[in-house]
């Protein structure tokens, strides 16, 4: 509850994963208002579901790859301009497992990309948000954090 407005209030929890092979990153190419962006298999937290799930079942859904989670990038907030919407995205280290390459993507998906990261970066323009860079410079910089910071009760 907001104490200056009464009302309460909630960020839209979001994770995303780099999902690294042969020195290249998956992601994803989507319509999103009309535009092609690029973002990190990345979505929302649904009810009952763990964080860590989510970031599975998002990585699949989004790409059709099967992941394994290795560690925990960060935690990232964000306010998008246009909206006003507030974002609290969850940040997760992967490695491929296996494509599930029949697989239909979710609605908005174009394509799944391996991207170089000097690609990614020439992309900037097209990125979904400035989180999108962000977590890519943080996981090319080393940060891991064990998956066990995130406990789910």
């Amino acid at each position: 509850m907001s104490y200056r407005t009464g009302t309460f209030w909630q960020p839209d929890v979001t994770v995303a994963t780099v999902v690294e092979r042969d020195g290249r990153l998956l992601m994803v190419e989507e319509r999103v208002a009309g535009r092609l962006v690029y973002n990190q298999p990345a979505g929302h937290l649904e009810p009952d579901e763990s964080i860590l799930q989510a970031a599975v079942r998002e990585t699949l859904e989004e790409t059709g790859w099967h992941i394994a989670l290795t560690a925990f990038i960060g935690a990232y907030q964000w306010k998008a301009p246009e909206t006003g919407r507030q974002y609290l995205r969850m940040a997760f280290a992967a490695e491929p497992l296996r494509q599930d390459a029949g697989r239909a993507l979710d609605d908005g998906i174009v394509a799944a990309h391996w991207l170089q990261p000097a690609e990614i970066e020439a992309l900037q323009a097209q990125h979904r948000s400035p989180l999108v860079a962000r977590v890519i410079a943080d996981y090319l910089s080393g940060f891991r954090h064990p998956l066990s910071m995130l406990q789910s009760l």
